[in-house]
C-alpha cells in the first residue's frame, strides 16, 4: 500500500513505527511476504498484504500466546483497515529469545 495505515509512507514503515512506540521492542523484524502469496486471497498488485513479524519485547513478559497475538493484532488494527490481509507472529520477551 502506498500510502501506509497512516496517509504517508509505506504501510510496512506505520507497523513498525506503531510496534516500536507501543512495545519498545528489542528486535522487530517487519517482513513484507506479499510476493508469496500473490493470486492468493488478499494478494494485490504492489503487495503490502501479507507480513511476517518476528518481535522481542519484555512486553511479552506473563503473556501466553494468544494473549500476545492479540496484543499485535489489536496494535495493527488500523493497518487491517487499510488493506493488510494476513500476519505471520512470532512474539516472544527477551529471555525466550536468547
Amino acid at each position: 500500500m502506498a500510502d501506509g495505515a497512516n496517509g504517508g509512507g509505506t504501510l510496512r514503515d506505520w507497523m513498525e513505527a506503531q510496534l516500536r512506540e507501543q512495545l519498545a521492542p528489542e528486535r522487530l523484524d517487519v517482513i513484507d511476504e506479499s510476493h508469496l502469496h500473490a493470486g492468493h486471497s488478499g494478494a494485490r498488485p504492489g503487495g503490502e498484504t501479507h507480513y511476517r513479524l518476528d518481535i522481542v519485547a519484555s512486553a511479552f513478559a506473563g503473556k501466553s500466546r494468544v494473549e500476545r497475538h492479540r496484543l499485535v493484532n489489536a496494535l495493527m488494527e488500523e493497518a487491517f483497515k487499510r488493506g493488510l490481509h494476513a500476519l505471520a507472529l512470532r512474539a516472544r520477551t527477551p529471555e525466550e529469545a536468547a
